[in-house]
């Protein structure tokens, strides 16, 4: 990493002292990834300054992991010959992320220079839904016929696998491109060369379907350990593959997207430093506004109870504690219970076992903060052991309530198809603080016989 890190520095001197040859020399032996993070520490001028001296061998790969806001900065900059030489050289499926985030003018101009094979493919990937398997796979994959001999199929892989996304997977198909089977490229090397493709390939092909959600790609990735995946069609005609690089972004996108809706925040697709003000304000206001509205309802609840705190002004000294406590102990339940069903380590048909399992914690919970509460209470709080009694009970039947609303929310917000991370920490935390004064102050108004 301090490695790394000087040699950033260095670059920087040359950039500063105009030293450009030795800057492009210097640059040609660095990882892609490491130039693209150098280009991003620089200033707008200097960030299309480096880019333009890129050797044209790496530029694509290089424009390939920078920030999209980056990307549309350096396309803008570009002629338009330039610019259609970097989506041209582009993975069809980075191209097409791409002309996704870009002004409609823009798009127009870069297919219109593009080659009629990178339109094709843009075009092909373009028509599928959002966030679907289709809109994130890439076309750019070796294929081969099943009557040819391995030999042949080592040649066709040296003349096109430089140009496809991976070769490790070869993907074998018939004349109308129905997915036979797959050989990998180990077992082509280790093979006679005059062995027939159809009789040493794997034809038990796990496959996507081009309409399946990308958290679901996600999850067959995790469940069957591959690299690679072919996509089929409802007919199940090859028209993609997905590799591993793409299902490490969406499992990233997805958490954070289940990370911002569990905080109350409408999900954004900009990282936080390039997010406005105003974006941001428009992200968070509304759950804001929800959630305070809610609110009311527990201001209505004391208020309705004024005459009896007016008469044990002590109860009140309790009721913050008592919030916070229900609020805590239903996000831990619903977090928890929020991430099963992201793993689909919990279905709706386990409602019952995690109620169950949730009423024996809460108790075990419940009573032991109460006990520990009780303590408290007496000794240094030094309160009568009525008042210990109703805040202790009250802290038993909260939690006892807050685990149970905040593991059974989620699950019907999943059943009636909803994200289940809507019902998180902050959402449970209102419904739970009006559950808890509720119960604190009908306990009360029994054992106090206020």
């Amino acid at each position: 990493m301090d490695e790394l890190r000087a040699e950033m520095e260095e670059l920087k001197e040359l950039l500063q002292t105009r030293q450009y040859t030795r800057l492009r020399q210097s640059l040609a032996e660095l990882n892609d990834a490491d130039i693209a993070a150098f280009i991003e520490s620089l200033d707008e001028e200097d960030l299309l300054k480096v880019f333009r001296i890129l050797p044209k061998s790496c530029a694509a790969d290089v424009f390939s992991y920078l920030e999209v806001e980056n990307q549309q900065m350096i396309i803008t900059a570009l002629s338009d010959k330039e610019a259609a030489n970097i989506i041209d050289n582009l993975m069809a499926d980075d191209a097409t992320d791409l002309l996704e985030e870009m002004p409609a003018n823009i798009v127009k101009k870069l297919l219109a220079n593009a080659s009629p094979e990178t339109r094709r493919d843009i075009n092909h990937l373009l028509r599928y839904p959002e966030d679907s398997a289709g809109s994130i796979m890439t076309v750019e994959y070796v294929d081969l016929k099943e009557n040819i001999t391995v030999q042949e199929a080592i040649e066709r892989i040296r003349r096109v696998g430089v140009d496809s996304e991976t070769i490790n997977i070869c993907y074998v198909l018939d004349s109308k491109r129905m997915l036979l089977g797959t050989v990998a490229l180990r077992y082509l090397l280790l093979s006679q060369p005059d062995a027939v493709i159809g009789e040493i390939m794997h034809e038990n092909v796990i496959s996507l379907n081009t309409l399946m959600d990308q958290e679901e790609v996600a999850r067959q990735f995790q469940k069957y350990d591959f690299t690679s995946m072919p996509v089929v069609d409802n007919e199940n005609r090859l028209v993609g593959i997905i590799t591993v690089d793409d299902v490490v972004d969406i499992l990233q996108e997805e958490a954070t997207e289940d990370i911002e809706k569990m905080a109350a925040i409408v999900p954004s697709d900009r990282s936080y430093m390039r997010t406005g003000v105003v974006e941001t304000w428009k992200k968070r206001i509304p759950w804001l506004l929800l959630l305070m509205i809610s609110a009311t309802f527990t201001g209505r609840i004391i208020t309705s109870f004024e005459d009896a705190l007016s008469s044990c002004v002590v109860l009140t000294a309790f009721i913050p504690m008592l919030m916070d406590t229900g609020g805590n102990a239903g996000g831990q339940a619903s977090v928890t219970i929020i991430r099963g069903l992201s793993l689909n380590e919990i279905e709706f048909g386990d409602i019952f076992s995690v109620i169950w399992k949730e009423s024996r914690v809460a108790l075990l919970c419940g009573i032991t903060l109460a006990a520990a509460n009780y303590i408290k209470l007496l000794f240094l709080d030094r309160v009568g052991i009525e008042v210990a009694s109703v805040v202790c009970l009250t802290l038993v039947v909260t939690v006892f309530m807050a685990k149970l609303v905040g593991c059974t929310l989620p699950m019907f917000a999943k059943k009636a198809g909803f994200d289940p991370a809507v019902m998180a920490s902050p959402f449970i935390t209102t419904i739970v603080d009006a559950i808890s004064l509720m119960v604190y102050f009908q306990i009360a108004a029994m054992l106090l016989r206020l």
